[in-house]
């Protein structure tokens, strides 16, 4: 394996770089074939470090949500909102914000992943190197 520097989609600020531009991208395990999203250097599920990248669909359905009320500073005023863990359709599980309100959500319900700029709130109260990554969420379908 070649060494990774931040523009590798397989590290957190090479996921958030292809976000920004549209494109969901996880790890594929080569040896077990587990989807990683977001992408890793090694699979979690056999430690395989033979991980392609591979362009991801953008739907998928809630296989498990909870709702924030104790939310971190940059998303404080939204508070509670509704976060969930959402099955993609090529098999990977991503964990975002659905624009939905607690009581509207149900798992199974079908979603999709939608990417915006952060809010100048969102740049301010973020770590320097997060300021411009993007922000996903998940939209009922």
């Amino acid at each position: 394996m070649t060494d990774l520097d931040a523009s590798d989609p397989r590290t957190l600020p090479g996921f958030f770089d292809a976000l920004a531009e549209g494109e969901l991208l996880g790890g594929v395990c080569a040896d077990c074939g587990q989807v990683l999203l977001p992408p890793r250097p090694a699979c979690y599920a056999c430690g395989s470090r033979a991980v392609d990248v591979e362009p991801q669909s953008p739907g998928g359905t809630i296989f498990s949500y909870t709702e924030v009320h104790a939310a971190p500073p940059a998303f404080a005023a939204d508070a509670p909102y509704t976060v969930a863990v959402v099955e993609l359709a090529d098999g990977g599980r991503l964990l975002g914000r659905v624009d939905a309100d607690y009581a509207d959500v149900a798992i199974g319900d079908p979603v999709e992943l939608t990417v915006q700029e952060p809010t100048a709130e969102q740049r301010e109260a973020a770590l320097d190197y997060e300021a411009d990554w993007p922000v996903h969420r998940f939209e009922l379908r």
